[in-house]
């Protein structure tokens, strides 16, 4: 019996995905449930897995845009076998192959690839190395390698779909809107001190670490509810306000940054928030995330300072209308009531769109994202530290 295996829907809006590798090779015996293949979405990449065991028969090639509902492989589940080791086949690998295929009819002339790569390097004559004599776009790199001091190496990767769209949103984001961005430091120290104090008896319950992201995330609802504008969004000449707080945490994957989303995250404790991010976070890195876990959001909250980042202009995640970023914690002076003082202290950005946001909003939320920082239990835990942290 022979089974067509079709391009699932990864979501209502998505009617293309591509192909970003093949796990296993045409002409395998693949088993029940095995991963055949990553297919790429403008959102999320997935695993597409084997619905029977049999041999199977590839029919879409790798790094090719194809339509959701058509057929990419089919397997014959009346041969029997055993799967073997899943290898990813790379583009490179696939050239490689193709090329030492060529006929000796072309004996001393280079393959298209290797032609590209002989003009780009102003090489006008090389021997080819193969049975056939053909010239290949190994022959050329090992002759711009041999006369090079160093390695010259050079490897052509094609863009995943989701970094074609993120290249696309980030592009259509500087020219379509007013974006600014403004700046101030927050003073990390009594952040730091309970963190220190409250972290073995909020590890042992919860199973999980007490970061700052939660407490920006609070800082964050606070300053929204505050300045409801930031939490607004534009829709044609409307303006669209949103009563409820969908806190996006940028994560960076292997993909590409992604973006899970906190939902309503004013209704979530601490420790809710902590659970939730870690979860949503290995999901996204894992490349298991639903394309509905990273959806919508009506603000987000990125952190350079993970990588080091002293200062940046975090670029809007649309259709939202501000991000906050985060940065590293230095140790600088500061004056504190006319004296000199060492604190951890961090630079945050809000980059926002002016045709919605005025420079007072702004100002004003970042402000108030520091004034709660600065006293998170006064003004995030409502003066009760062990309730506040939900421990």
């Amino acid at each position: 019996m022979i089974i067509e295996i079709k391009v699932p829907s990864p979501g209502e809006s998505i009617t293309e995905v591509e192909i970003a590798s093949w796990l296993v090779k045409d002409g395998d015996f693949v088993e029940k449930d095995q991963e055949v293949c990553d297919i790429d979405s403008d959102k999320a990449t997935l695993t597409l897995s084997a619905e029977e065991g049999g041999k199977i028969k590839l029919i879409a090639k790798p790094e090719t845009t194809i339509r959701v509902g058509d057929v990419i492989c089919t397997i014959d589940t009346s041969v029997k076998g055993k799967a073997k080791k899943q290898t990813k086949e790379t583009t490179e690998e696939v050239s490689v192959v193709k090329e030492t295929k060529e006929t000796a009819s072309n004996v001393g002339l280079p393959s298209v690839s290797a032609k590209k790569i002989m003009k780009e390097n102003q090489i006008n004559e090389i021997k080819g190395n193969g049975k056939s004599g053909r010239i290949t776009k190994q022959d050329v790199l090992n002759s711009i390698n041999k006369n090079a001091r160093g390695s010259r190496k050079i490897k052509k990767q094609r863009m995943s779909s989701l970094r074609r769209k993120i290249a696309q949103r980030l592009v259509s984001v500087k020219n379509k809107t007013a974006m600014l961005t403004t700046f101030n430091e927050v003073d990390m120290s009594a952040i730091i001190s309970i963190r220190k104090k409250v972290q073995p008896s909020f590890e042992k319950r919860h199973k999980t670490k007490l970061g700052f992201m939660s407490f920006f995330t609070k800082a964050v609802v606070s300053a929204l509810k505050e300045f409801p504008v930031v939490n607004a969004q534009i829709e044609g000449e409307n303006i669209i306000l949103q009563d409820f707080y969908d806190v996006g945490v940028a994560v960076s994957t292997e993909k590409g940054l992604m973006v899970p989303v906190l939902r309503n995250s004013e209704l979530m404790s601490f420790s809710e928030i902590e659970t939730e991010i870690k979860l949503l976070s290995s999901k996204a890195r894992d490349g298991k995330i639903k394309l509905e876990e990273l959806s919508g959001g009506t603000f987000t909250i990125t952190n350079g300072g993970v990588f080091g980042s002293m200062l940046s202009t975090p670029i809007i995640n649309p259709p939202q209308s501000a991000i906050l970023g985060m940065h590293n914690i230095v140790n600088r002076p500061i004056a504190i009531n006319g004296n000199v003082e060492i604190r951890p202290i961090m630079y945050v950005a809000l980059s926002y769109d002016h045709r919605i946001i005025d420079g007072k909003d702004s100002v004003g939320f970042l402000v108030h994202i520091k004034n709660c920082l600065e006293n998170p239990i006064a003004l995030l835990m409502n003066n009760n530290l062990k309730k506040g942290l939900n421990i």
